[in-house]
């Protein structure tokens, strides 16, 4: 198999769990979180700054890389390791969610999805066979299977059609998916009804792809019934696979995450919000654009070790943002990714020490 895991240690208290993800460029230490690189680059960031603040892996995104600069490019370069120069492992989506959120420039079909592409208007058709084609070329250690989302809210019978659509959809892209070092994951649907829920978590785990993906949740919903969701699916998954919650990335929704067994996240939140001007604290958000910090000289967290907060002040990246300079936005978004990294990092320990459920508790005690 392209990729293995092994369990290092549970919680006693909840469900939570430290292991190693095994791949062909290097173990990776779970619970993790993974930047978001869409197109192929992390925005404003180096991959050698990913790797300073403690990136693992990180996701690309087939839709996007598909429409530019083609798959086709990406091969011809060496792979999308070759081309982003980024020697860790990658984890490509299927770019079902970025197709299925084009609601109208798209059309479902049995066989796949036709759609207009967001930057021409140019019409393309999405199908399993198609999109295993487009990660087998773009070349990254885990490929995700073809799905398809349901939106929040959604009917019954919507949710259940794409229930039934991604099992088969998950089964076409087992049969063409051939690179033997690519890891498929397959990825369960279902909304948010408990019992189609079930029913796909029991349709992908006896296709036996080497890792499970969650989708269809931190779309819209309250995070109390996101947990729930989460709560009754993971007594179901296999102990000896990876689990990954896609699309969420909150500090809070991380340790609630973990604490109901999730091995793997991702998300744009952090370099979004960063971009924005907001930064993450052990007490929340901080706007830094505000005007209250325009003579605050202290850096954005003293007890922080990124190169942002051993360099800078709250006061200098203010102007930097206000002044509309590209070195703000760079300072906001690693100290954001550091804080992610480094939290998932202090969440491992400790699992590993059997003091997850006080760090759980302090954290929110602490996070507003």
């Amino acid at each position: 198999m392209a990729i293995s895991y092994t369990l290092k240690k549970k919680d006693e208290k909840t469900r939570a769990r430290a292991g190693i993800m095994h791949t062909n460029r290097g173990d990776v230490l779970t619970p993790v979180f993974m930047p978001v690189g869409t197109c192929a680059t992390v925005k404003t960031i180096s991959p050698d700054e990913l790797k300073d603040l403690g990136a693992q892996i990180i996701l690309s995104n087939t839709y996007h890389l598909y429409l530019r600069p083609g798959h086709d490019v990406v091969a011809e370069a060496g792979g999308l390791h070759c081309f982003m120069n980024w020697d860790r492992p990658i984890l490509t989506d299927s770019g079902g969610f970025q197709v299925f959120s084009l609601a109208q420039l798209r059309k479902i079909k049995e066989d796949g999805v036709l759609f207009r592409s967001h930057l021409d208007g140019s019409l393309h058709h999405f199908t399993p066979e198609k999109v295993m084609e487009i990660e087998q070329a773009l070349g990254a250690d885990i490929a995700m299977a073809f799905d398809d989302c349901s939106p929040y809210p959604a009917e019954y019978k919507t949710v259940l059609d794409a229930l039934e659509r991604t099992t088969n959809w998950a089964k076409r892209c087992q049969e063409v998916h051939k690179d033997s070092t690519q890891a498929l994951f397959g990825i369960v649907q279902g909304g948010l009804y408990p019992e189609l829920r079930e029913r796909s978590l029991r349709e992908i785990v006896a296709l036996d792809f080497p890792g499970i993906g969650i989708g269809g949740l931190s779309v819209g919903e309250p995070k109390p019934l996101m947990y729930e969701i989460l709560d009754g699916m993971m007594p179901m998954m296999p102990e000896d696979k990876p689990r990954y919650l896609m699309g969420v990335g909150s500090p809070d929704c991380l340790v609630e995450g973990v604490a109901r067994g999730v091995d793997m996240f991702d998300c744009v939140l952090p370099t979004r919000i960063a971009r924005n001007g907001t930064v993450w604290v052990k007490e929340g958000k901080l706007v830094i654009r505000n005007a209250e910090y325009a003579r605050d000289f202290r850096p954005i967290d003293s007890n922080c070790g990124c190169y942002a907060c051993r360099n800078f002040s709250r006061a200098y990246i203010r102007h930097l943002l206000k002044a509309g300079e590209v070195l703000g936005i760079r300072l906001t978004t690693i100290h954001n990714l550091y804080f992610l990294t480094h939290l998932m990092a202090d969440i491992r320990k400790s699992i590993l020490d059997g003091t997850f459920s006080q760090f759980r508790y302090d954290f929110h005690l602490q996070w507003k």
